[in-house]
């Protein structure tokens, strides 16, 4: 008996040595297999100098990555309110128009498309005026700041000021590569860097040195190196050049950038209606994600918007950059297990919520404006307009922040429905000091609120000779730019992505 139950066991044994010694076989061939790819993959095809702006010569070296990247050339997403396609934006939301009376802003505004048309869409919006030659023009150099990877390329070779010194234009040649490679990435490693020097200096200002930030930190500061609010600083560091900024100095909630814009007497305009002196938040997209959940939980901007990829045994991070909405499965369900029906609609009702109120805001600063210039009409004084005007001027920094902050209501919905909050409370406090200020020059009524109904009554309603404009745009488009902006163009759009 005893023999048998020896024997069982002796067999039972080795058939468990076989299935062990099979499952380790192919363990160990796996592994040799992955060692061998990864050799493969990342042997470079080619030496890449330290700023290197042509994406497709990293491509030879990082196909995956490469490849991945060119999608971003797709716009036919396409979500509840935007997506990667143009829109016309005053068209959407005339009160732009009247809220932006006497800046760039209110000449034109389309939604870009995101990374791979920067060039492209930059050229085509009528904000950077309509100059008669390639030295000539209304923008500076500055503008170009976040557009490719010619930008490090150029500061390198003349050098920070220099680089921001001169007319939009004058930059033209030179600027021909989309947002890729070079912006985020050492050429031979991967490995991320900060390219541009503004937020260098920007952590400088805090105390910080971004040299110790992590990797998981760097996922998203190679992101906060353009997607943040930003001024041009014509005194500090070179008298008269526009050097980029970012006004963290206070602090990065909007009330330390508006401190600090106040206590350096900073304005980007002169409102042509109300003559409030005004602040045009950028996109402080990286400021209002510190203040959400996802940042308090460590996430970073890769983590959701390039989520990590698996292809033939190897991770890597898709360079799609899109709308995480895109590619749920990757990103939102790595850490939530609710359905992809679910997790757009939870983005669908924040989005909803935030633009409620966020329109509430704007009307009531339209109506503070209209009746600022209504005001001035009637014989008020600067003395009687100062505070007004700068409660109408914190009014629309704090709805403009909300407003511009891409992403803002799904990223922090509770702080950004706190600094709407703040939009509308100034905006009213502007408004009751404007009743009676127009009460005591005799006007009892309510001014009569504008119809700015289409973007074109808008345009009128302002006095904005658009037609003009357009057409000074279009001459300066036939004129000057095509030979080195249709080279660029026709390089991206007739290249294949190599294939391994």
């Amino acid at each position: 008996m005893k023999s048998k139950r020896k024997s069982w066991v002796n067999w039972l044994l080795f058939l468990f040595t076989l299935v062990l010694v099979f499952v380790l076989g192919l363990l160990a061939s796996s592994v040799m297999e992955r060692r061998a790819e990864a050799v493969f993959v990342n042997k470079p095809l080619v030496k890449l100098s330290d700023y290197e702006p042509r994406n497709e010569e990293w491509g030879k070296n990082f196909p995956r990555e490469f490849e991945s990247y060119y999608q971003t050339a797709d716009t036919s997403f396409k979500t509840l309110y935007n997506g990667n396609t143009v829109i016309d934006m005053l068209e959407v939301d005339p009160r732009l128009v009247v809220l932006w009376a006497g800046y760039g802003f209110a000449k034109d505004y389309n939604q870009g498309r995101g990374h791979f048309y920067a060039i492209e869409d930059i050229h085509a919006t009528l904000r950077t005026g309509a100059p008669k030659g390639p030295d000539d023009g209304p923008m500076p150099n500055t503008c170009w700041t976040c557009k490719g990877p010619d930008v490090p390329r150029l500061m390198n070779e003349i050098g920070i000021a220099e680089f921001y010194n001169g007319q939009w234009a004058s930059h033209g040649p030179e600027i021909v590569n989309a947002i890729g490679c070079a912006d985020c990435h050492e050429p031979n490693t991967l490995d991320l860097r900060i390219t541009r020097p503004a937020l260098i200096e920007a952590y400088e200002s805090i105390g910080k040195d971004i040299t110790k930030a992590t990797h998981q930190e760097m996922r998203s500061l190679v992101c906060a190196q353009c997607h943040v609010e930003y001024y041009f600083n014509k005194k500090v560091p070179v008298e008269g050049v526009p050097y980029l900024t970012y006004p963290w100095k206070e602090g990065t909630t909007a009330e330390g950038m508006l401190k600090y814009y106040d206590e350096i007497g900073f304005s980007d305009w002169t409102h042509s209606l109300s003559k409030a002196p005004m602040l045009k938040a950028q996109h402080p997209g990286y400021e209002v994600f510190m203040t959400g959940i996802h940042f308090e939980r460590g996430v970073a901007c890769a983590d959701c918007h390039m989520p990590y990829h698996s292809e033939g045994g190897q991770k890597f991070t898709n360079h799609h950059l899109t709308s995480p909405l895109q590619h749920i499965a990757s990103s939102c369900q790595v850490c939530h297990r609710e359905s992809e029906a679910t997790l757009t609609q939870n983005v669908y009702d924040r989005q909803r919520k935030v633009i409620e109120i966020r329109d509430k805001a704007e009307i009531q600063i339209v109506r503070a404006h209209v009746e600022a210039k209504a005001a001035w009409d009637a014989g008020a004084t600067d003395e009687e307009m100062k505070d007004i005007l700068y409660l109408i001027r914190a009014a629309q920094w704090y709805w403009d922040y909300a407003a511009a902050s891409h992403g803002g209501s799904f990223h922090s919905p509770l702080e950004i429905s706190r600094v709407i909050g703040k939009s509308i409370d100034h905006a009213q406090e502007a408004r009751v000091s404007l009743a009676r200020l127009l009460a005591s020059y005799g006007q009892m009524t309510e001014i009569p609120y504008p119809d700015i109904t289409t973007k074109a009554k808008a345009h009128a309603f302002i006095g904005f000779p658009v037609e003009k404009m357009q057409n000074d745009k279009n001459e300066f488009l036939i004129t000057v730019v095509p030979e080195w902006l249709q080279e660029a163009a026709a390089r991206e759009a007739t290249y294949t992505a190599p294939v391994q």
